[in-house]
C-alpha cells in the first residue's frame, strides 16, 4: 500500500513539474515570476519615449512587467529576455529615437523593433552593450545614417536584420569590418543598405564562417566593389542563401558562385546578364540550387533553349522566378523538364499561348501578360495547383465555363485564385467546382451579371473580393467562414441581407458604392470580430442606433458616408463598445445635435462629418478631446466660436495628413490663438464663414502648413508678415475679406508658393516687383478687386508657370507689357503639386468666365485664364499676347486700349471666352477670329470697330446675339441690322485691304488737287486780266461805285419812312 502511495506522490510531483515547465515555455510562466524593478522602469521609459497610436503597449501598466504583452522573462530569475515589438499595418510604434533605457535590459537575448517608425534617427550605439543578444531585428524601422560598429560587440548574435525599403537606402556602411567579430552569426540581412562606399564588405563570406544566409539586394554594389572576391577559389561550404539582386553587376558570373557547394537559394534579379552567360552554365555551376530568382535579367527564349542543358540539374529546381523578362508568346519548353518545379513566376514575360500541364506545380504567377482566354492559363487542367495569380491582363480574357472536351480534374487543389484586372463577361457557375478555394480575388474586372450561388457556397472560402466590377442583382447569402468580403463599386441592389450577421468570423466588410437601399440590419451589430465596415455611397435609409453597434467591440473603421437618407440617431447617453480610429459620416444625417457619443472615442485619427446637417455651436467637451489628425466639419451650419475645437495632446501624429477643414459654416468671432499651437497642421481651411478681426501674428508658428484658405470671411487689418514663416506654404487664399495696406514684402520668401489669391480686398499700392522675381513657382496669381495702382510690372513675365493671372478691377495704368508672351505656363500645360489638393476638394479658384463669376473646384487645374479688365490700361493689345495658346479665357474689357485687334488672334485655338468690350479699339474684326472653334462667349461691344463682321465657323453660333457688337457704329453685317454698302466678302485677304486703303488715300489726294487747280484757274483768270487791262479795271471800279450809291440811297429812304411811321 505504501508503494502505491509513494508512486502517487511521484506522479503528482511529475505532473506539477511538467505543468510549470509547460507554462514557462509558453511564456505564461511569467505569472509566478517577479519582475525586476529596474527593468520595469526601463520599459516604462521606453513606452513614454514613443507614440503608440494602436495601443501596442497598452498592457504595460502595473508592477508585474513579466505579465505584459510582447515581453518574455526568464522563468527563474524574472529577467526580461525577449522583446517582441514588431509592427505591422494595424499596429506600430513611432518615435524620434530608440530610448537608451533599453540598455538596462542587460539579459536581453531577443530584440525585434522591425516595421516601426523611428523617424530617420540613427541606430543607437548602446545596442552594442546588450551582449547576450542572439537575435536583433531593426529592419524597415525608419533608421538612417552609418551603421554603428558597436554592433560588432554582440558576439552571441546569430540573426541580424538591418534591411530597409529599396527606394530609400537611408542606412549606410563605411566599413564592414565590425561584422567580422560576429563569430556566431548565421543570418545577415542588409537589403537596401548602401554599401557602395563600404570597405571590407567582400570579405564577409570569408571572415564569418558560420554565415548561412546573406541578403545584399539593392545595396548599390558593382563589379568594382567585389574586388578579389569576384573570382576567389576558396570553398564556402556553409552558404545556403545568397541574394545579390538589383545591384549593378555586369559581365560574367562571379566565379565564387561555384565555390558555394551548399547553395540552395540564389537571386541575381535585376542583372543585365543576357549577353554574358546562359542558363545552362548557371545551373551547371551550382547543381545544389533549389530556388533561383532571375527577374528582370533581359533574358529571352534563346537563353532557355540551349541544347547543352543538363536535365539532371534542371530536376533540382523547385522555385524559379523568370518574371520581367521578354520570353515571348510561347511557353518555354525547357520548363516542362523541371520535374521538381513547385513555384514558377512568369509575370510580365509577354506570354499569350496555352500552358502545358505541370503535374507538381503548386504556385504559378502569370500576371501582366497577354492571355486572351482563361483556358490558356490552365485553370481547369492544373489539378494540383494551389495558388494561381493572373492579374492585369487588360481585360483580354472572358470568364467562361471549361470546354466540354477539356480533361477536367476529378478534384481541384486550388486554394488561392487572383484574376483581378484581367476578365470580362459573367462569373461562371463552375467556379463552385474549386471546392478548396480559400481566397478568391476577381476585383477590378468588367464582370457583369449576378453573383452565382456556386461561389457563395464555397465552404472553405475566407476572402472574397469582387469589388470594382459591374455586377448586378441582390447580395446573396454567404456561408459562415468568410473573414473578408469586398463587394464595393458594383451595381448591386436591394437591401443588406440579415444573413450577413451570421458570418461570425468576418473582420472586414465593404459594400460601398453600390445601389443598395433599405435599412441596415441590426444583425450587423453581432459581428464581434469586425474591424472595418464600409457601406458608403449607397441609398440606405432609416436610423442607426446603439443596437447596430452592440457587439462591435474591435471595430476600427466605420464609413457610412454619402447615404443622404441615413440618420445616425444614437442617444445622447449611448456609449458604443468600440474605439474607432476612422469615422466617415459625411453626407449623412446626424440627429440629436453634435454626436455626444464621440466624446468617448479618444483614439480617432480621422473624423469626417462634412454635410451632415450639424448646426449650433461646438460642444465644450470637444475642447478636451485629443487633437484629431484629419478633422472635416465643413458644409454644415455650425456656429459660434472656434475655441471649442479639440485641443488636448495627441501623441499620435503619424500616418496621416493633418487637416482641419471648417469651410462653409457659420462660425463667427476671431481666429483663436489656440490654433497657433497646432504646429502639426498641414492644411487649414476656414473659408466661407463669418470670422472677423485680424489674423493672429502667432499663425506664423504653423511652419508645416502647406495650404491656408481663409477666404470669404470678414477679416480685416493688414496681412501679417509672419505668414512668411510658413516655409512649406504652397497655397494661400485670403480672397473676399477686408484686408488693407500693402502686400507685405516678406511673402517673397515663400518660394514654394504656387497659388496666391489676395483678390476682393482693400489692398493698395503698386503690384510688387518681387512677385515675379521671387515667387517663380506661381501657377495662380489673383489680385482682382483691390485698389492697386501703377503699371503692370514686367517682372511678372518671369512667372513662367502662371496659368491664371487675374488683375481685374484695380486702378492699373500704362500698357500691357509685350513680355506677356514669355508666360510659358499659358503655352504649355504642366502639372501642379497635387499632394494635398485631392484630399480637400474644396480648394477652389474663382474666375470671371463667360461674363459671370465661376468657381472652379476640382477642374481649376485645367483653367488657363488672363483677366486684366476694369483698369485704366492704354496702348495697343500686344501681338505677343496671341502666342498664349493654352488660354481658355482672355478679358481686357473696360480699359482704354486702342489700335486694332491683332490679326493673329486666331492662333489662340483654345479660347472659350473673349472680352474686349468698352475700349477704344478700331479697325476691322480679323477674319482669323472665325478659327476659334471653342469660342462660346464673345464681347466686342462699345469700341470703334468698323467694316463687315466676319462669318463662318464658330462665329455662326454667336449670330443670334447682336449685343456683342453693339456700340460700334461703323460695323455692319449680321447679326447687326446695318447692312454693308459693298458686298465684299468679309474674308478679303489682308493684301486686298492694303490696296483698298491705298486707293482711298489716292482719292483723297486727287480731291485736294482738283480744289487747288479750280481755285487757281478762277483766281488768276479774273485778277490776271484786271492787272493787264486798265480799261477793264476802270469799268469794274465804276460799276462798283454806282452799285454802292444805289444801295445807300435805298437804305436812307427806307429808314426815313420807318421813322415817320412811328411818329
Amino acid at each position: 500500500m505504501g508503494n502505491w502511495r509513494g508512486l502517487g506522490f511521484h506522479l503528482i510531483f511529475v505532473c506539477v513539474f511538467l505543468f510549470a515547465a509547460t507554462y514557462s515555455c509558453l511564456g505564461v510562466g511569467n505569472v509566478s515570476v517577479i519582475c525586476s524593478e529596474q527593468e520595469r522602469v526601463a520599459l516604462l521609459k521606453f513606452k513614454q519615449s514613443v507614440e503608440d497610436p494602436f495601443g501596442m503597449l497598452s498592457s504595460w501598466v502595473g508592477n508585474e512587467c513579466c505579465m505584459w504583452e510582447r515581453i518574455q522573462c526568464d522563468g527563474v530569475t524574472g529577467n526580461v529576455q525577449r522583446l517582441h515589438l514588431k509592427g505591422d499595418d494595424y499596429c506600430l510604434l513611432v518615435g524620434k529615437k530608440v530610448s537608451s533605457s533599453l540598455a538596462e535590459l542587460r539579459h536581453l537575448k531577443y530584440l525585434d523593433l522591425s516595421q516601426n517608425y523611428f523617424q530617420r534617427s540613427r541606430i543607437p550605439e548602446f545596442i552594442g552593450s546588450l551582449k547576450h543578444l542572439s537575435y536583433l531585428n531593426l529592419s524597415y524601422a525608419g533608421f538612417e545614417g552609418i551603421i554603428p560598429p558597436h554592433i560588432g560587440n554582440l558576439s552571441n548574435l546569430k540573426v541580424l536584420d538591418l534591411s530597409s525599403n529599396y527606394y530609400e537606402n537611408f542606412l549606410k556602411a563605411d566599413d564592414m569590418a565590425w561584422a567580422f567579430s560576429l563569430s556566431s552569426l548565421e543570418l545577415l540581412y542588409l537589403s537596401a543598405v548602401d554599401l557602395s562606399g563600404a570597405q571590407n564588405w567582400d570579405m564577409m563570406l570569408h571572415m564569418i564562417p558560420s554565415l548561412k544566409e546573406l541578403s545584399l539586394s539593392h545595396c548599390r554594389l558593382s563589379n568594382v566593389s567585389l574586388g578579389p572576391f569576384l573570382n576567389s577559389s576558396r570553398i564556402l561550404p556553409n552558404i545556403k542563401h545568397l541574394d545579390l539582386g538589383y545591384n549593378s553587376f555586369k559581365g560574367p558570373l562571379p566565379g565564387l558562385l561555384q565555390n558555394m557547394t551548399s547553395l540552395t537559394f540564389l537571386s541575381l534579379s535585376g542583372f543585365n546578364l543576357s549577353l554574358a552567360w546562359n542558363f545552362p552554365k548557371l545551373l551547371s555551376m551550382i547543381p545544389s540550387l533549389s530556388e533561383l530568382h532571375l527577374s528582370g535579367c533581359g533574358l529571352d527564349k534563346t537563353h532557355l533553349s540551349s541544347p547543352h542543358l543538363n536535365y539532371s540539374t534542371l530536376s533540382n529546381i523547385q522555385h524559379l522566378d523568370l518574371s520581367h523578362n521578354p520570353l515571348g508568346s510561347i511557353f518555354p519548353s525547357v520548363l516542362t523538364n523541371m520535374s521538381s518545379l513547385e513555384v514558377l513566376d512568369l509575370s510580365d514575360t509577354m506570354l499569350n499561348s496555352s500552358l502545358p500541364i505541370l503535374p507538381k506545380l503548386l504556385v504559378l504567377h502569370l500576371s501582366g501578360n497577354k492571355f486572351k482566354q482563361i483556358e490558356h492559363v490552365g485553370i481547369w487542367r492544373q489539378c494540383h495547383l494551389k495558388q494561381l495569380r493572373v492579374t492585369n491582363n487588360v481585360f483580354r480574357m472572358e470568364m467562361t465555363d471549361p470546354p466540354t472536351n477539356a480533361s477536367e480534374c476529378s478534384q481541384y487543389s486550388l486554394e488561392l485564385l487572383k484574376l483581378s484586372g484581367s476578365l470580362k463577361g459573367r462569373i461562371p457557375e463552375t467556379l463552385g467546382g474549386l471546392a478548396n478555394l480559400r481566397h478568391l480575388d476577381l476585383s477590378y474586372n468588367k464582370l457583369t451579371g449576378s453573383i452565382p450561388e456556386s461561389v457563395t457556397g464555397l465552404r472553405f472560402l475566407q476572402v472574397l473580393d469582387l469589388s470594382e466590377n459591374q455586377l448586378t442583382g441582390p447580395i446573396p447569402e454567404f456561408l459562415g467562414n468568410l473573414t473578408q468580403l469586398a463587394l464595393s463599386s458594383n451595381q448591386l441592389n436591394g437591401s443588406i441581407p440579415e444573413s450577413l450577421g451570421k458570418l461570425a468570423s468576418l473582420t472586414d466588410l465593404d459594400l460601398g458604392s453600390n445601389l443598395l437601399d433599405g435599412t441596415i440590419p441590426v444583425s450587423i451589430g453581432q459581428l464581434a470580430k469586425l474591424r472595418t465596415l464600409s457601406i458608403y455611397n449607397n441609398s440606405l435609409e432609416g436610423a442607426v442606433t446603439e443596437a447596430h453597434f452592440a457587439n462591435l467591440s474591435v471595430l476600427k473603421l466605420l464609413d457610412a458616408s454619402s447615404n443622404t437618407k441615413l440618420t445616425f440617431n444614437v442617444s445622447r447617453g449611448g456609449i458604443p463598445p468600440f474605439q474607432l480610429r476612422y469615422l466617415y459620416l459625411s453626407s449623412c444625417n446626424i440627429g440629436n445635435g453634435f454626436p455626444q457619443w464621440l466624446r468617448h472615442q479618444r483614439k480617432l485619427k480621422r473624423l469626417e462629418l462634412s454635410n451632415a446637417t450639424l448646426s449650433g455651436p461646438l460642444p465644450t467637451w470637444l475642447r478636451k478631446m485629443p487633437i484629431i489628425n484629419f478633422l472635416d466639419l465643413s458644409h454644415n451650419k455650425l456656429s459660434g466660436s472656434l475655441k471649442n475645437l479639440p485641443n488636448a495632446k495627441n501623441d499620435d501624429v503619424y500616418g496621416f495628413f493633418v487637416l482641419l477643414l471648417l469651410e462653409y459654416n457659420l462660425f463667427s468671432g476671431s481666429i483663436p490663438r489656440s490654433l497657433c499651437r497646432r504646429t502639426d497642421l498641414e492644411v487649414l481651411d476656414l473659408s466661407r464663414n463669418m470670422l472677423s478681426g485680424k489674423i493672429p501674428n502667432c499663425m506664423g508658428n504653423l511652419q508645416g502648413l502647406a495650404v491656408m484658405s481663409i477666404s470669404s470671411n470678414q477679416l480685416s487689418g493688414a496681412i501679417p508678415s509672419s505668414i512668411a514663416l510658413m516655409s512649406s506654404l504652397f497655397w494661400l487664399n485670403l480672397n473676399k475679406n477686408n484686408f488693407t495696406g500693402e502686400v507685405p514684402p516678406e511673402l517673397g520668401n515663400l518660394q514654394g508658393l504656387e497659388v496666391l489669391d489676395l483678390g476682393d480686398n482693400k489692398l493698395y499700392g503698386n503690384i510688387p516687383n518681387w512677385i515675379g522675381k521671387k515667387l517663380t513657382s506661381l501657377v495662380v496669381l489673383s489680385l482682382h478687386k483691390n485698389h492697386f495702382t501703377g503699371r503692370i510690372p514686367p517682372s511678372l513675365c518671369k512667372n513662367s508657370n502662371l496659368q491664371i493671372l487675374d488683375l481685374a478691377y484695380n486702378n492699373l495704368t500704362g500698357t500691357i507689357p509685350p513680355c506677356v508672351g514669355n508666360l510659358n505656363g499659358m503655352v504649355v500645360s504642366h502639372l501642379i503639386y497635387e499632394y494635398y489638393l485631392d484630399i480637400d476638394d474644396d480648394k477652389n479658384v474663382i474666375q470671371v468666365m463667360k461674363g459671370v463669376d465661376l468657381e472652379y473646384t476640382t477642374t481649376w487645374r485645367m483653367v488657363y485664364n488672363m483677366d486684366l479688365s476694369s483698369n485704366k490700361l492704354e496702348g495697343e493689345i500686344p501681338v505677343e499676347l496671341t502666342t498664349l495658346s493654352m488660354l481658355v479665357g482672355l478679358n481686357l474689357s473696360n480699359n482704354h486700349l486702342s489700335g486694332g485687334i491683332p490679326e493673329s488672334i486666331g492662333k489662340m485655338k483654345k479660347l472659350e471666352t473673349l472680352d474686349f468690350s468698352k475700349n477704344k479699339l478700331s479697325g476691322s474684326i480679323p477674319p482669323s477670329m472665325a478659327a476659334l472653334t471653342f469660342l462660346s462667349h464673345l464681347n466686342l461691344s462699345h469700341n470703334n470697330l468698323s467694316g463687315q463682321i466676319p462669318t463662318g465657323n464658330q462665329l455662326q453660333t454667336l449670330i443670334d446675339d447682336p449685343s456683342i457688337y453693339a456700340g460700334n457704329k461703323h460695323l455692319c453685317g449680321p447679326p447687326l441690322q446695318n447692312t454693308c454698302s459693298n458686298h465684299q466678302d468679309s474674308t478679303t485677304t489682308t493684301s486686298k485691304k492694303k490696296h483698298k486703303a491705298a486707293d482711298e488715300k489716292m482719292e483723297v489726294w486727287l480731291f485736294y488737287v482738283d480744289i487747288m487747280s479750280g481755285f487757281g484757274t478762277g483766281f488768276w483768270g479774273v485778277i490776271g486780266v484786271l492787272m493787264f487791262k486798265k480799261q477793264w479795271r476802270h469799268k469794274l471800279f465804276m460799276f462798283a461805285e454806282e452799285t454802292m450809291d444805289k444801295i445807300y440811297v435805298a437804305v436812307v429812304v427806307r429808314v426815313a419812312k420807318f421813322k415817320r411811321g412811328r411818329e
